[in-house]
């Protein structure tokens, strides 16, 4: 992210952690997606679009070959799902409060403005608010009254509100193909907005998932620059033939759906053939669901990390959205 070599999916140290600060005590209760173009956000975005019958890139071929010569996909080349992040909801009594911006914060990428956090919530990976455990902390809030979905990478919580980038999403405005900004990033170094990337075991429970899905990768596969829709990338170091920061794959439409373990891993894989799946960050385990926390149906019994270790590399290709664009990091909101 922002010129270092370390992009936002890798661990770096988050402050100093400490406690939890006062105990907040309600429960931060989770809105359903948004009616209509949704998930959050009320205008069509790219998530939303249908690409079973879209163009693949001519180099798709050489894509996929290249991403296969430097190991396919992290975690020892097994797509695997994380169910950590969490998105809470806030009302127009949520408290806002301020941040103080920490060496993770970038000018002009990230938004310094209060956001609500909703008491009782918790960030990515912890059970409060506090960073303790060197990992991306990831605090996403939905205001569905307001028209705002704050995304926070690296926020830190105790006596103090200390934040990396938070990017403050309008979920009523109509996003460009640069999103908030060409070379912008956001709380995911792609610069897309993360929580209408993630899955949820409400969605998978009732059969359809009815967007794009969120990816990432290891910083050794992709090369330096993105592809639209995303806005960002970092100094990664695959090859001249690797994808670019922000690839969007679909499954084969002939994938044999029947061979996955379970009906859950199918409505994931459906979604992938008919919305495709984003590279959104750096990191080792592919796929990102949405935890259950404050979702009505649990992924217990529903699905496991690995029931989609049969997708390979080679069952996707690259849908087409046109060339490269280098990487500068001169970000223009």
């Amino acid at each position: 992210m922002k010129g270092a070599v370390v992009a936002l999916g890798f661990l770096v140290a988050c402050g100093d952690g400490g406690g939890e600060g006062p105990e907040l005590g309600l429960d931060a209760r989770i809105d359903p997606p948004m009616g209509g173009s949704g998930p959050y956000f009320e205008t069509p975005m790219f998530f939303n679009e249908d690409v079973s019958g879209a163009p693949v890139a001519a180099t798709s071929a050489q894509q996929i070959a290249a991403l296969r010569a430097s190991g396919g996909w992290g975690n020892g080349d097994v797509m695997q799902i994380d169910f950590s992040i969490e998105v809470l909801s806030a009302t127009a009594s949520t408290p806002k409060r301020t941040f103080t911006p920490t060496g993770d914060f970038y000018s002009p990428d990230c938004d310094h403005v209060e956001m609500p956090v909703p008491p009782g919530g918790n960030i990515e990976g912890e059970t409060g608010y506090a960073c303790t455990g060197d990992g991306d902390c990831h605090l996403l809030v939905h205001d569905q009254a307001g028209g705002r979905l704050y995304e926070m990478w690296r926020a830190n919580i105790t006596s103090t509100f200390e934040g990396g980038c938070l990017a403050a999403w309008d979920t009523r405005a109509q996003y460009s193909a640069g999103l908030r900004g060409e070379q912008c990033s956001s709380a995911d170094a792609a610069g897309f907005p993360i929580a209408p990337l993630l899955f949820t075991a409400d969605e998978v429970a009732a059969g359809k998932i009815d967007h794009a899905i969120r990816f990432i990768l290891p910083n050794n596969r992709p090369k330096r620059g993105y592809v639209h829709p995303a806005s960002h990338g970092t100094n990664t170091t695959g090859g001249a033939n690797s994808p670019a920061y922000g690839v969007h794959l679909r499954l084969r439409a002939d994938f044999p759906l029947a061979s996955l373990p379970n009906d859950a891993a199918r409505t994931v894989a459906r979604a992938m053939q008919k919305y495709g799946m984003y590279h959104a960050d750096g990191g080792n385990i592919a796929l990102t669901a949405q935890s259950d926390k404050y979702t009505t149906v649990k992924w217990d019994g529903l699905l496991e990390p690995r029931d989609l270790a049969m997708l390979r590399v080679e069952d996707f290709a690259v849908v087409d959205h046109g060339p490269m664009i280098p990487l500068t990091f001169d970000c223009m909101r």
